[in-house]
């Protein structure tokens, strides 16, 4: 699977538990706003590269509010 193929929708709410977990003027919360308001490959691959540069336990918890 194409790592940049993901679902505006998910990228729009993982973007909403990032305001909640890191605040909304974090870099990362902003990126992530951006690749899923654009959907740009470009934006999306920007977004990704800044995640995963989050600490651990705040992916997880981004990642656990997606699931609820």
């Amino acid at each position: 699977m194409d790592e940049t193929a993901i679902d505006r929708a998910a990228m729009g709410r993982l973007a909403k538990a990032l305001v909640f977990i890191c605040g909304a003027d974090n870099s990362t919360t902003v990126a992530v706003e951006a690749a899923a308001e654009s959907g740009s490959e470009r934006d999306i691959k920007k977004a990704r590269a800044l995640f995963l540069k989050l600490k651990p336990g705040d992916r997880r918890a981004a990642m656990t509010m997606l699931d609820d």
